[in-house]
């Protein structure tokens, strides 16, 4: 990987910073660079614009943004970019996430986010197709994938093994 940043990922508040650790951790075990950064598209909204141009200065491949209730964070990224965008909706309220996954999935025609599973293996899966897009143009990135995938066998059938 070069020594540019390869993803930013987004959260709406820094309650949110548990799930999106976990994306964090995900694209760290990958060698993957990232910032992350608070910021609201409601409450700070224009600041959300500067960190998106930046990123993208700096070599951004993927936006990655997690937020809950009306989030509206994936979608005002994906407004502002032409670059993947991968949408975490997490859980709270009184909808417990579903206000969050709703939102994230149903995008105007356009304006798309890949939209994950609400909480942290919604946030792992994001890193990993995160991996998955930088993969398609690297190939150290790829093989680390393969290696990832024989590992989930393997410990699937060590497991099974434990348990004979």
């Amino acid at each position: 990987m070069s020594s540019q940043t390869a993803v930013s990922i987004f959260m709406g508040s820094k309650s949110d910073l548990p799930v999106v650790q976990a994306a964090a951790d995900t694209l760290a075990e990958f060698d993957i660079s990232f910032n992350m950064y608070i910021l609201s598209a409601h409450r700070t909204p224009e600041e959300v614009v500067k960190t998106i141009k930046e990123s993208e200065q700096n070599g951004v491949k993927v936006f990655i943004a997690a937020a809950g209730m009306a989030a509206h964070l994936a979608g005002a990224i994906a407004a502002q970019t032409t670059k993947p965008v991968l949408g975490i909706p997490l859980a709270g309220g009184d909808l417990d996430g579903m206000d969050a996954l709703l939102a994230t999935v149903q995008m105007p025609k356009g304006v798309p986010v890949a939209t994950f599973a609400i909480g942290k293996s919604g946030a792992i899966n994001a890193a990993i197709c995160a991996a998955q897009i930088i993969g398609t143009s690297d190939d150290e990135m790829s093989k680390k994938l393969d290696e990832y995938k024989i590992k989930m066998h393997a410990d699937v059938l060590e497991a099974n093994k434990s348990i004979q």
